[in-house]
């Protein structure tokens, strides 16, 4: 099987890199490998502090490979939606140690869950960000949870629902990252603020983490499970189905007016 996550060790950091060119799409085997590496990480007690990068040059993660979309029962959507919204979180809660995203290039839709599930999110300069799904009939369901929490209830509503990518610069004065770093040199920013965490107490930090985490996860599994219902329920729509082939097809949806 290719490896799609690289997993590496520098001293107390451990680095967990997306390489699924050309975009880093997110299929079932490589959210699998993202959530082993997340608790591999979390095991090792050496490791003290995590950051998620890609090795695909110019792109972070563009989201979900599509195609699990296309023509899929209910069933199966849900099950990716929860290996993906939930799986995925628990890793990251569980983990007990401080998480920080290098984004470098395009984040886009699943990307983006991946950066937002990390505590910290740095970007490059050149990074861009967006919210695409609605083009093709979806919904970037996980940020309707985080979203509003992150920048207030009409920009997310504008974000979410306008589709439209914004750049770095947007992004930090929105709240969705806390700094740019020159071009290149994301990944780099963010191993200097993982070893920057891994200098604290461990126990401290671990103890610290899970208070923080908790204190902004109300209600977390119900409100999440509410937008895998609507995701799920759109995804078989005709709309939704007319959209993905669509962009498959590299044209514009002919959409139903109902």
């Amino acid at each position: 099987m290719t490896t799609t996550v690289r997993y590496l060790q520098e001293g107390p950091i451990g680095l967990i890199q997306l390489e699924r060119p050309p975009v880093n799409a997110l299929d079932f085997a490589t959210i699998e490998a993202l959530i082993a590496a997340i608790n591999r990480a979390g095991a090792d007690d050496s490791v003290r502090a995590v950051v998620i990068s890609s090795a695909t040059p110019g792109r972070f993660c563009a989201g979900l490979d599509l195609s699990l979309l296309q023509d899929r029962t209910t069933e199966q959507v849900h099950e990716l939606l929860t290996r993906l919204y939930l799986d995925l979180h628990d890793a990251q809660r569980a983990i007990g140690k401080p998480t920080v995203a290098a984004v470098s290039g395009a984040a886009r839709g699943a990307g983006m869950t991946l950066a937002i599930s990390c505590d910290v999110i740095i970007c490059d300069e050149n990074a861009t960000f967006g919210y695409p799904e609605i083009d093709i009939g979806l919904i970037p369901g996980i940020h309707f949870v985080h979203l509003p929490r992150i920048v207030g209830q009409h920009r997310a509503f504008e974000l979410l629902f306008g589709g439209q990518p914004f750049d770095a610069q947007q992004a930090l004065q929105l709240g969705l990252v806390s700094r740019i770093a020159p071009a290149g040199l994301a990944l780099e920013r963010a191993k200097e603020l993982a070893r920057l965490f891994a200098s604290k107490s461990p126990q401290v930090l671990k103890l610290a983490r899970a208070a923080f985490t908790r204190s902004h996860e109300q209600d977390y599994r119900q409100r999440v499970a509410d937008v895998v219902d609507t995701f799920c329920l759109i995804a078989g729509t005709t709309d939704a189905q007319e959209g993905l082939r669509a962009f498959s097809e590299k044209r514009p949806p002919d959409w139903q007016c109902d």
